[in-house]
């Protein structure tokens, strides 16, 4: 089976690296996949340095026929059995392209996140008829993207969860936390990883930081915030010296493969407002790092509140911070959660089962074309 996974992301994120790790598992299946992706990004450099099969376009409009054309040829050039579309412009690229010089190969697109439903153009696409499976990364996920969706294609939604490659998240950061923030062993250590976007409600971060530190006056904290900062990260940043909180609170900006500083962390703390279902928990459960967050969007399918870690209510950050608190104060409870998420993530969320359960969907979507 030859599969073509296309994507127009010209950043590294989340999506990327599940869509690498994808190829990783699908590859000890014997399934050929190529990747096509715009010239000069991460995701092209990550590709060539993992000797990954590439193909590159540039970042041109997805109207140009010209680009249609070459996508096609690629296609038979390389005998594409199916196409993956793993972000929205890439559905674009598809539609079009299949209008314009019909590329008579069916697509699956994955769907990660959650967002509002989507109306002309937007609703075409995604309801496009040679697209015969939508794969969605939680059940949250699938009843959102419902109502973007007409119902006669409600049938072709599936939920695959994300898995982590189990070889890679054995690697360790360069950075050493304590030495550079100068933290004593005595300091927990709360981590997150999230770039500044509202959909990871960092002010509510905040928040909960305050209201932990200075109202339940638990000192014996350090939070370490990485992520690529952006326009809301002016929103937030101002707070940490209204609340005099410079000293709880390290903000460290961007960072290659931050999922590596997980070992480091005592805890993993989330306060989302939106979510899929973030690849960083599967993350922490690995390394066993137990984790504290929000309600949002698939969370609860991989947190069981009270039995493998402790939910709130988005932004409710007095709840988050109390929660803090008790596995701070409660050790043994940590214990038992982070063995409990161990288990479940090397059962349920590695790259192995990601692979199967998206060869079977491309199995069925071959078999309907068959047929």
């Amino acid at each position: 089976m030859n599969v073509l996974h296309i994507s127009g992301a010209t950043s590294w994120g989340g999506n990327e690296q599940q869509l690498v790790d994808t190829i990783f598992g699908l590859d000890k299946l014997n399934v050929s996949n190529y990747v096509y992706c715009y010239k000069n990004t991460p995701l092209e450099k990550y590709t060539l340095d993992n000797n990954l099969k590439i193909i590159t376009t540039t970042n041109t409009s997805n109207l140009s026929y010209d680009k249609s054309r070459a996508l096609k040829q690629s296609v038979l050039d390389l005998e594409i059995d199916l196409i993956h579309l793993h972000t929205s412009d890439s559905v674009t690229t598809y539609v079009i392209s299949d209008i314009l010089v019909n590329l008579n190969v069916p697509a699956v697109f994955s769907k990660k996140g959650i967002s509002s439903p989507k109306k002309g153009l937007s609703a075409f696409k995604y309801n496009y008829k040679n697209i015969k499976k939508t794969i969605c990364v939680s059940n949250a996920v699938l009843e959102s993207f419902k109502k973007t969706l007409k119902p006669k294609n409600h049938h072709k939604l599936k939920v695959v969860y994300d898995g982590i490659k189990t070889e890679r998240a054995h690697a360790r950061n360069q950075l050493n936390i304590r030495e550079k923030y100068n933290i004593s062993s005595e300091i927990t250590i709360v981590g997150n990883i999230a770039n500044h976007t509202r959909a990871k409600d960092l002010i509510t971060f905040v928040h909960t930081v305050n209201y932990l530190v200075n109202h339940l006056e638990i000192k014996n904290v350090c939070f370490i915030q990485v992520g690529k900062e952006g326009k809301y990260s002016e929103k937030f940043l101002p707070l940490i010296k209204e609340y005099k909180l410079e000293n709880y609170i390290k903000i460290v900006g961007f960072l290659e493969n931050a999922f590596t500083l997980i070992p480091q962390f005592n805890i993993y703390f989330m306060s989302s407002e939106r979510e899929g279902l973030p690849i960083t928990i599967y993350e922490a459960f690995f390394q066993k790092t137990a984790v504290i967050s929000t309600r949002a969007g698939g969370i609860p399918e991989a947190i069981k509140h009270e039995d493998n870690g402790l939910l709130s209510g988005v932004k409710d950050y007095e709840s988050l911070a109390e929660n803090i608190c008790r596995l701070i104060k409660y050790p043994e409870l940590k214990e038992d959660f982070v063995n409990k998420s161990h288990a479940l993530v090397l059962n349920k969320f590695t790259t192995k089962q990601l692979a199967m359960n998206t060869l079977s969907i491309y199995k069925d979507v071959l078999q309907e074309k068959s047929n």
